[in-house]
């Protein structure tokens, strides 16, 4: 399946966006998707995730409670609405695909990393100015 993230901008500290990652060759419905992000001479970062069916996500630390992961399945998209966004949010998202019997990347005791992901779009730069 590829993928391809949009949605970027720049926007004030305090401000919302919405990504949204289309996929195209392939049915979203037979992967656990999920969002990274990375700053320059950074890792990529895990920012959230949600099962094949949208029953289960996972959300990083950092952005839990601004920040919120949906699909739907019917556009062959998935969702990254951001909201009170701060300057550290600036990044390059990606969104990922991964197997949808890879069930610990929704394990609130796991942090998903990119090996568990087979399919990766090109990212979509976030700019969060203060």
């Amino acid at each position: 399946v590829q993928l391809q993230a949009s949605g970027g901008g720049l926007v004030q500290a305090g401000g919302s966006l919405r990504l949204s990652c289309a996929a195209s060759g392939g049915t979203l419905s037979s992967y656990n998707m999920a969002w990274f992000r990375q700053l320059p001479g950074k890792e990529r970062e895990f920012v959230a995730a949600i099962s094949w069916n949208g029953g289960r996500t996972s959300i990083a630390d950092s952005v839990k409670g601004r920040f919120t992961i949906s699909r739907d399945n019917a556009k062959n998209t998935v969702y990254l609405q951001m909201n009170t966004l701060k300057p550290e949010d600036t990044a390059v998202y990606y969104c990922a695909a991964a197997s949808s019997y890879q069930g610990r990347i929704l394990s609130s005791d796991y942090v998903p990393n990119r090996a568990d992901f087979a399919s990766w779009g090109l990212g979509t730069l976030v700019t969060v100015s203060s």
